[in-house]
C-alpha cells in the first residue's frame, strides 16, 4: 500500500534551523495565479498598439487546509484545534530579529507545477537558443517586414523543441505568507474550538540574485532589437543593454543616427553586440 505523502511548509526561521510543518490533512485542491505586465506603445497608423513586456507579477498560491481534533475527545478537557492551526497562523507573524514574517517553501510532490517547464535540457535547448539568436539578427537587419517572419521562425522552433527555460524549473514554491483566514466550525461544551478550515495565500519570494540566476538573461554579446518609447534616449538604451550609457554611439552608428536628440517613438533600433 502506498504511503500518503503529506504536504508541508518548510520554515526558514531567523537564526534557527529550518522547520518542516506538515499539514494535518492534505488540501483537496490549490490554485496558482501568475501574470505578466505589458505596456502598450502607440504607433500612428498601426491597427493596434505594440506590446512591450514590462515585468512579471508575483505568483500566488491559494488553498484551504482542514484541521480537526475531535478524535482526541469532544467533552471536558478536549484538545483545541488551535494546537494545529496555530502552527500555520504563526507563519504570518513578525519575527523580532527579521522584522518580517519568516521565509517559507511549500512542498508536496516532486511533480509540482513548473517542474518540467522548458522541455528537456541539452541539445534541444541549444537549438532553440540558436533559433532565437537567428531571429534577432534577422529583425535587426530587415526591421519591419522581417519582424513577423523572424518571430514566426523562433516561435516555430520553440514549439517543436521547447523553450530553454530549464533554469526556472521548481519542485516547490519559495514564498511568504500573505494572508490567513481562519474559520472555526465545531466547539466543545466549554467553547473550545475543535474543527477549523484555514484559507491561506502564499506569495512568491525571490531575491534579485536568485532571479538573475534563474532567468539567465541575454548579455551584451548578443544583438538585440529595441522599440523606442516616449522619453527614451540613446544613453538610456545603452544603459539598458550594455549597462554603460557612454556606449550610446555604438547604437547610433549601427542605426545611422546623426542627431541623437531627434528620436521618434515606435522606431526599431538595432542594438549591436559588443565584441570583447
Amino acid at each position: 500500500m502506498t504511503q500518503l505523502k503529506k504536504a508541508l511548509i518548510r520554515v526558514d526561521w531567523y537564526g534557527r534551523k529550518p522547520e518542516d510543518i506538515e499539514v494535518q490533512y492534505n488540501p483537496t485542491e490549490y490554485s496558482l495565479d501568475k501574470q505578466a505586465q505589458f505596456g502598450e506603445i502607440d504607433v500612428p497608423g498601426l491597427d493596434s498598439p505594440l506590446q512591450q513586456f514590462v515585468r512579471g507579477q508575483t505568483e500566488k498560491l491559494s488553498m484551504e487546509l482542514f484541521f480537526d481534533t475531535t478524535d482526541l475527545g469532544m467533552g471536558a478537557g478536549a484538545t483545541s484545534v488551535t494546537t494545529e492551526t496555530d502552527k500555520i497562523y504563526q507563519l504570518i507573524k513578525i519575527e523580532p530579529k527579521r522584522h518580517a514574517p519568516p521565509l517559507l517553501t511549500f512542498i508536496w510532490a516532486d511533480q509540482f507545477p513548473g517542474s518540467s517547464i522548458g522541455g528537456a535540457p541539452g541539445a534541444g535547448a541549444s537549438a532553440v537558443t540558436r533559433a532565437i539568436g537567428g531571429a534577432a539578427e534577422a529583425v535587426a537587419s530587415a526591421a519591419g517586414a522581417a519582424l513577423g517572419a523572424a518571430g514566426a521562425a523562433a516561435a516555430s522552433a520553440m514549439s517543436a523543441i521547447g523553450a530553454p527555460l530549464g533554469g526556472q524549473r521548481r519542485n516547490g514554491l519559495r514564498c511568504v505568507m500573505e494572508s490567513v483566514k481562519q474559520k472555526f466550525t465545531l466547539f466543545s461544551p466549554e467553547g473550545v474550538p475543535l474543527r477549523a478550515t484555514l484559507t491561506i495565500t502564499l506569495r512568491e519570494y525571490k531575491t534579485l540574485t536568485e532571479q538573475l540566476n534563474h532567468l539567465q538573461l541575454s548579455s551584451p554579446d548578443r544583438t538585440h532589437v529595441h522599440v523606442l518609447q516616449q522619453g527614451d534616449s540613446l544613453a538610456s538604451v545603452s544603459t539598458q543593454y550594455y549597462d554603460q550609457p557612454a556606449l550610446w554611439r555604438e547604437v547610433a552608428n549601427a542605426n545611422g543616427i546623426d542627431d541623437a536628440r531627434r528620436l521618434s517613438s515606435g522606431r526599431f533600433l538595432r542594438v549591436p553586440r559588443l565584441n570583447p
